[in-house]
């Protein structure tokens, strides 16, 4: 059959929808957000693609894979086997590396063991995870972790004043007590006053008996230095104390580059085989353009196959934009988009045909230049005979699709319909929002405000920065731009609040609070809600909180149980008990205006506005709602929210801020066109409020209406890093070398 045929999609807010999806064409779905993308897309298709594949398997295997649920749908008909690519970052520990993750590593390390001299071995011994190939001082890490004293110590106490500022080391903690009976030290001396063999014994001593200790020491205690007992008793990875005490030990430890393979995690006789000079960790630590360089300079006819693997590998990752990453990098280190366009590469290099490709917005953290590269390599995916499905809001990717199914026409139980499916050119006439920023017409902020002061960055040269120095004007609304890789989030996020403590950087990172931390926890608003329960039941308010005296006694609140398969990793479910509410079932007889708890906490923030309409804490909806965000469930866990929900989250706290210095990095992520005005509105708000705004951003249309635009280029890595222009966007426009000068001309007069 040519094409996917839903029948009566009802997941999450689907008003019962059927559609048509073409086979071996790509497919965008768009639409504002909680308009119901996701639900159809990877909810209902993907899942059950994914669902039928499972069945497929072993017992064995079934039991290790994630268990789905079957989606709410009548039937779905022609399913082809499906890859799904989202954003979800690539994560990992410290011996996880780029070069792993795509396995260009492995390729490299066949490369050295064949053609590199000395032979030291075969390939798995370039493997800094194999006790062979790793450094021993390190164990393959590349970097040690040493203690702090001046963060273990306070030398203007004692030992009775509590001077070792460690758990268990302080006063009545049974570890001080080895120091305090020990009999080597007046303990109410302060630790400055401490003569050199004190400091000694105090910090470096080796076990041994103490000769003469108090009558509290024990007959079979032994006495060591603080230093030595927290690196034996806590700093062992296998310590059960290493992980209860991880966030005191952070505070105490400092982590520097390994002296022994300064990094290269790679011991002395592996480092001695070289390729034309380069180790393998030369290599590794080159940006991939160059490694493809070298690579492309090495000649023998018996390595032709190898030298070629690797060049395709490297050059899928060049295509992909990720020519300035090394292989030496951890996975955790990098973004989203970083992360999804690396399980990119993946699939690129592999000849199988008639799959089910989805990926989840591709466009996140990229400037429209590296678009360009990601539309062909989906282009190539699909012209190799797959269905390529994508959800997403860029308009240049949505421009290219060969089919457009336009979900909406609002978010929440305002959207999960329809609105339109065709070719883009029919999209402009359509009746949705997608369809109305399509018509319309682009402009350009023609009267930018004036800066009277200047904060400036003077020589930066961290990382890839040329030693640049710019100008950023106060109180205006200021958009730094360039190519993934330029140099912008180095220069903006990190040298400029070095020069400027005072920054407020308003970032994409994880929001603070506990595993179970909701929307509603968050806005501060979850006690009140609790409180007009517990009145209209007249009951206490504590049995309105999974954390509390309404939690599910069989998952304890959690919503979820986990079921031990013994060797085999756990799985957990929905809690058969409480159905994954978290709440005592019981909890559920009592009812606020017809609605329960686990109700109200299902809410949109756009429906909550509605059923709390007349409460002061209302506003607290409206401001998510300004940021387009109306579509947020109250009972959302903090934890599941995209970086772009996460940032824009954060400024719900900032709208009342004046006379502040504030970046923001790349807040339009994830945000569908129509929204991206509301969250420009608010914008123009915190920069009327004299506040000195910086935006790092990629989106053309936030670019467009800047007072002033800083671009950081022209490339990325070794390629970026130089001021390419500053000023305001008319000017930008007239400007022949900025790449984002290029593509700003072609999306006004498209």
């Amino acid at each position: 059959m040519n094409s996917i045929k839903v029948v009566r999609a009802r997941q999450n807010n689907l008003k019962n929808i059927s559609l048509e999806i073409p086979k071996n064409k790509i497919t965008v779905f768009t639409g504002v957000s909680g308009s119901g993308k996701s639900s159809l897309v990877f909810e209902t298709i993907g899942a059950e693609a994914q669902r039928q594949i499972n069945e497929t398997q072993s017992s064995f295997v079934r039991n290790r894979l994630a268990q789905l649920g079957v989606p709410d749908v009548d039937k779905i008909e022609h399913l082809n086997v499906p890859v799904i690519v989202n954003q979800k970052r690539l994560g990992g520990n410290a011996r996880s590396t780029v070069g792993t993750a795509t396995d260009i590593y492995a390729s490299l390390r066949l490369l050295f063991s064949r053609m590199g001299k000395p032979f030291v071995g075969y390939s798995f011994v370039f493997s800094f995870n194999h006790p062979q190939g790793m450094c021993p001082r390190c164990q393959g890490l590349g970097y040690v972790s040493d203690i702090n004293v001046e963060a273990l110590i306070d030398k203007t106490k004692s030992l009775n004043d509590g001077a070792i500022l460690f758990p268990t080391f302080q006063p009545g903690g049974f570890r001080w007590l080895r120091y305090t009976n020990s009999g080597y030290f007046n303990n109410d001396k302060k630790l400055k006053d401490y003569t050199k063999k004190e400091w000694e014994l105090l910090l470096h001593s080796e076990e041994h008996k103490p000769a003469k200790p108090s009558r509290e020491w024990g007959k079979t205690m032994m006495y060591q230095g603080i230093i030595p007992r927290i690196q034996n008793d806590i700093l062992r990875k296998d310590s059960t104390e290493h992980v209860k005490r991880k966030k005191e030990l952070e505070k105490i430890l400092i982590t520097n580059v390994c002296p022994e393979c300064k990094g290269s995690r790679l011991n002395k006789k592996i480092l001695s085989n070289k390729i034309n000079g380069k180790s393998i960790a030369d290599c590794s630590a080159l940006p991939i353009d160059e490694l493809l360089s070298f690579v492309k300079s090495l000649k023998s006819s018996s390595l032709e196959t190898v030298l070629h693997e690797l060049e395709k590998k490297l050059q899928n990752m060049v295509t992909n934009g990720l020519q300035y990453l090394t292989l030496d990098r951890t996975t955790n280190t990098l973004s989203g988009g970083e992360s999804q366009r690396i399980k990119m590469v993946r699939h690129l290099g592999n000849s199988l045909e008639n799959l089910l490709y989805i990926f989840d917005e591709p466009s996140v953290g990229l400037h429209p230049k590296d678009l360009d590269n990601i539309s062909r390599i989906i282009r190539d995916i699909a012209n190799k005979g797959n269905t390529v499905l994508i959800v997403e809001h860029d308009p240049d990717l949505i421009r290219m699709a060969d089919h457009i199914v336009d979900m909406g026409p609002l978010s929440g139980s305002g959207g999960g319909q329809i609105i339109y499916e065709g070719e883009f050119d029919g999209l402009r006439s359509s009746s949705g929002k997608t369809g109305e920023y399509f018509s319309r017409k682009r402009m350009i902020n023609t009267n930018p405000r004036r800066a009277q002061e200047f904060v400036r960055i003077k020589n930066a040269k961290l990382h890839n920065l040329q030693n640049i120095s710019i100008a950023i004007p106060k109180n205006v609304l200021t958009v730094v731009t360039g190519v993934a890789g330029s140099g912008k989030s180095t220069l903006i996020s990190k040298v400029f609040p070095k020069q400027y403590p005072e920054v407020r950087i308003i970032d994409q990172s994880a929001v603070g609070g506990s595993i179970r931390s909701n929307l509603l926890t968050y806005l501060d608003i979850s006690d009140q809600i609790r409180n007009m329960f517990a009145r209209a039941n007249k009951v206490s308010n504590r049995l309105f909180s999974n954390n509390s005296e309404g939690a599910c006694s069989n998952c304890n609140g959690q919503g979820t149980e986990k079921i031990d398969l013994a060797f085999m990793e756990d799985i957990e479910q929905p809690c058969e008990v409480c159905m994954g509410s978290g709440f005592n079932p019981e909890v559920l007889t009592y009812t606020y205006n017809g609605k329960t708890i686990v109700d109200v906490l299902n809410l949109s923030t756009n429906e909550a506005r509605e059923f709390f309409d007349g409460h002061d804490f209302v506003r607290k909806f409206d401001l998510l709602t300004e940021l387009g965000m109306d579509y947020l469930k109250l009972g959302q866990r903090l934890n599941t929210f995209s970086g772009g929900e996460r940032q824009r989250l954060k400024l719900t706290r900032e709208l009342s801020t004046t006379h502040e210095i504030l970046v923001l990095d790349e807040p339009s992520t994830g945000l569908h066109p129509s929204d991206t005005d509301k969250l420009m509105n608010v914008l123009q708000h915190l920069v009327e409020k004299k506040n000195t705004l910086i935006v790092i951003e990629h989106n053309l249309d936030i670019i467009s209406q800047a007072d002033w635009i800083i671009d950081i280029g022209p490339g990325a890595g070794k390629y970026g890093g130089q001021l390419m222009y500053e000023g305001t966007v008319e000017g930008l426009l007239q400007d022949e070398t900025s790449e984002t000068a290029i593509y700003l001309r072609k999306h006004l007069h498209r």
